[in-house]
């Protein structure tokens, strides 16, 4: 059953809160997330929770792992809500796509983090688990997004 909280809903203590629920029916999925640590503990129970409600298990560990390293970049540049968005493949395509939105809009830089660096490696992570990804400016802030193949 996918991760469908009503809104205000909280998931622990620790957790942080799920500020709107734009959707979890039908092909997509979108939520709402405050820039507060416990948002990224909360997005990637929503994407593990939608991705299993889907029947994509096997995709459920890798994105919500990637979703981990944007909304995560996303609190450390950031100030407002966090969007994340999961977009069900279609038969023609089977790609997942998963966008990550936040209100900044300068595009995050993939640098090249040194073996001692605690941090820098989350845009490597992405680009090099994902069948494509990129950027886009939105009204307000940006869009990073990733597709993921879908097994046979």
């Amino acid at each position: 059953m996918p991760y469908n909280p009503t809104k205000r809903d909280t998931v622990g203590p620790a957790a942080g809160e799920v500020i709107g629920v734009i959707d979890t029916e039908g092909d997509r999925a979108a939520w709402t997330f405050p820039a507060e640590p416990g948002a990224v503990r909360t997005a990637r129970q929503a994407v593990r929770g939608q991705l299993r409600g889907w029947g994509l298990d096997s995709l459920a560990d890798l994105t919500a792992l990637l979703v981990s390293e944007l909304v995560t970049n996303a609190l450390r540049h950031a100030t407002g809500p966090i969007g994340v968005r999961l977009v069900r493949p279609s038969e023609l395509n089977a790609v997942l796509l998963v966008e990550v939105s936040d209100p900044l809009p300068d595009p995050p830089r993939e640098r090249a983090a040194r073996p001692e660096d605690e941090s820098g490696r989350g845009l490597y992570l992405v680009a090099t688990s994902c069948r494509r990804w990129g950027t886009r400016p939105g009204g307000v802030g940006k869009t990073v997004w990733f597709e993921l193949a879908v097994p046979e």
